[in-house]
């Protein structure tokens, strides 16, 4: 599967479960939860937390809770693609090019 057709099958799976209808206000707001989420969870891999509270994980524990919470964050990255109607394959090209031309001197 790529990415497009995740974010097809994320859409429809959002209007399903009677997500997708948020506001992209609210959205952003879920992905500034999500991103807290993933810098926790790598504070916990790379520094680790001194939380009596929570119980011990391994490192390979660690690893996959990163990834989860970066699923997360893309896939609040991709809502909104959506709701604004962007194309991915558009945002990443355009990025590339705002990167090859801000360090085209750099060779």
């Amino acid at each position: 599967m790529n990415l497009q057709q995740y974010q097809h099958w994320l859409v429809e799976y959002y209007k399903l479960r009677q997500w997708y209808g948020y506001n992209p206000f609210i959205r952003l707001n879920f992905l500034t939860e999500e991103v807290g989420e993933l810098a926790q969870a790598v504070r916990a891999y790379e520094i680790g937390r001194d939380r009596p509270d929570e119980s011990a994980q391994s490192q390979v524990q660690k690893l996959q809770h990163i990834e989860e919470e970066l699923g997360d964050v893309l896939n609040n990255l991709l809502i909104l693609a959506d709701k604004y109607e962007l194309n991915l394959t558009d945002i990443l090209q355009a990025s590339q090019q705002k990167i090859l031309n801000r360090f085209k001197d750099e060779k």
